[in-house]
Formats: C-alpha cells, structure tokens, sequence
C-alpha cells in the first residue's frame, strides 16, 4: 500500500508510547518531529529513532506554546504511571490539560488532524464491568490519582469542545494496560516491575491480594489502533477503547512471568494503594466495528518479547551493577546491525 508522506508532530515522543509510533511513522517514511523535554523519556531513544528516518527534535514542555507546521499531531505527552505522576501531581495537571489546550491550537492553525491519548483511567475505579465508551467512570476526585485521572477526563472536555467549536478533526484513544519494549524498567507499572524482580530472582512484590484485575494489551497491538484512529474517517471522533480484552488477575500474572523467565523469585504482599481499581476491561466493540481493529498477540508471546527485551538490557554487566547499586536501571539498547531492538 502507497502511503502519501505527512509531517507529524508526536508529543512524548522518546517515552514508552512515543517512542513504538514514531518508530512506526518513520519506517512508513513520514517525517517526524518530537516534541519532548525528557522529564520521563529517554534521549537514548531518540538517537534509535534517528537511524530509522527524517527526524527532527524539539525540546520543550508541552505546557509551553508551540509553532510548527505539521499536517498531524498525536498527543502522547504526560507519564503514565501512579508512581511517577504521583511524585509531581501538578505538572501532570499542566501537562494533561494546558499542554492538549496548547496542542489543539496549534491544530487548529495548521489545520491538523490531531489524536488525544487518553486512558482507562478515565473509569476510575468502575463499577460497570467490562468498561464501555458510554460509562461516565468512577473516579475520586480529590484522591491522589486525580491529577491523572481528572487532567486526562479535562483533556478530553478540551478536545470535545474545540471539536465543536472550532471544527478541529480530533480524535480520542483510550488505552488501556500497554506492555513491551521500551517501557522504564523502573516505571512503576506492574509488568515490568514484575519482569525486572523475575530477571533479577528478587521478590515479586503485589500491591493488595492480586485478585484485582487487568488487561494487557502488546505495543505493537496498540500501536496499530492508535494508527487505525488516526486515519479513520473523519465523523469518527471518539472516544474509542483501544486494549486487549483477555482478563487477567494481577497473581495471574505475576506467577505467569516467574514460569517463563524460569525465576526463583517469591511472591510477597502490600498493603493497596488508595483508589487502586479492582477490576479493569475493554469493550473494544466500537473499535473492532469502526476501525476493524483487535489485537493479535497473545500475552504468553507478548511477555517473551518484552522479557527478552528487559533481559539483554540487565544483561550488560555496567546496568546492571548500577541496578544493585542504586535500584535504578539505565536502559541501553542493543541494537542488531540493521538498527533493530535486538530482541
């Protein structure tokens, strides 16, 4: 299939999310400009990604006005994690809703396309069960997952609005649980907090008594509806539920990664954390009949590459004292000699 070449801005581009989608633009041959200013990203991430095409940087808050010509924007800017957007709950507020606003302006001066990367966590801790676009959540709004929870819910008002208003073409994904390479191995999330404790033979630590639920959806899967949202036709808006829907507990899971990587790691308990959901599953309904997209890859063969991924990083005998150290992982990524994540 001939694809014509965009000029695409991706917000967020050297973290998790960013990084797998510009990877897929720049080897579509779109070219590429990231905006990020690396409080979560990593710039190691960028130099991967020069190799791959036309790429440009621009290093700067999403918070700060913005003054490119791009003919798309995704907007995968703001941490994802409890743990890290916990640590600065404010600037995930600026992110999630001053850096959208200034995101749809910009938008709306180039005439752009533009995609939000919302999340699951607009349902809170929900009490309809599997979750549906339709469902208006449950979610604490003075409780400390807020400033993710309620700036993503806001973000969403915002592109709803300049919609309207304005007639910006917006487009709104929400993801759920997403795994695979170039994820943190300190981020916080519970896959690969589980894979590195495994690699690593330490103790599997669950939060609560891992009855609670979740759905894993591979990068590559997700990636690939984000895509399909993107180039959808244009009455299609939103919201629409991108996820795997294969259910699993968090002791499922936990006990699934300790048999593939072969560890001998224990599992130990915590106390939960406030307003952690108990239960969390797309309806991807809407997205199988709108965008003809499900997801493909099963979580056994996701969790193998994303264990070998995280392995030939704790491989290298440098990371890997400085994790013993310090607890904190500095990722390098082996590449083959095509410029591939060596996997």
């Amino acid at each position: 299939m001939t694809h014509t070449s965009k000029k695409i801005l991706v917000a967020g581009g050297s973290g998790f999310l960013g990084t797998n989608l510009c990877r897929s633009l720049l080897k579509e041959g779109h070219e590429v400009i990231v905006l990020d200013n690396f409080s979560s990203g990593h710039r190691e991430n960028i130099d991967y990604l020069t190799g791959l095409g036309k790429l440009q940087v621009l290093e700067q808050d999403v918070a700060s006005p913005i003054n490119v010509k791009v003919d798309q924007i995704y907007n995968m800017a703001c941490v994802a994690s409890p743990v890290q957007y916990q640590e600065d709950p404010l600037q995930t507020l600026r992110t999630s809703t001053e850096g959208i606003g200034n995101l749809l302006a910009l938008a709306r001066r180039n005439g752009a396309r533009i995609l939000q990367s919302s999340t699951s966590e607009i349902y809170g801790n929900p009490i309809v069960h599997p979750q549906t676009e339709d469902y208006f959540g449950n979610v604490n709004p003075v409780g400390p997952r807020a400033c993710y929870d309620e700036g993503k819910r806001c973000a969403e008002t915002l592109c709803m609005d300049f919609h309207r208003i304005y007639g910006i073409e917006v487009k709104i994904a929400r993801i759920f649980n997403t795994y695979g390479p170039f994820m943190q191995p300190q981020d916080g999330r519970v896959v690969s907090n589980f894979i590195v404790q495994a690699l690593l033979n330490r103790p599997i630590t669950i939060y609560g008594d891992g009855s609670q639920t979740r759905s894993f959806c591979y990068v590559d899967d997700l990636i690939a509806g984000i895509r399909a949202l993107m180039d959808s036709p244009r009455h299609i808006v939103g919201p629409i539920n991108l996820g795997n829907p294969g259910e699993y507990t968090v002791l499922e899971l936990a006990e699934k990664i300790i048999t593939l990587v072969g560890s001998s790691s224990k599992i130990i308990f915590q106390p939960l954390p406030q307003d952690d959901p108990s239960k969390r599953r797309p309806d991807i309904s809407r997205a199988k009949e709108l965008l003809k997209w499900e997801p493909k890859i099963a979580l056994e063969e996701g969790l193998i590459r994303t264990i070998t991924y995280f392995d030939k990083i704790l491989q290298n005998e440098e990371t890997l004292a400085m994790a013993h150290a310090s607890s904190h992982f500095v990722v390098q990524r082996p590449l083959n000699g095509a410029g591939e994540i060596a996997l």
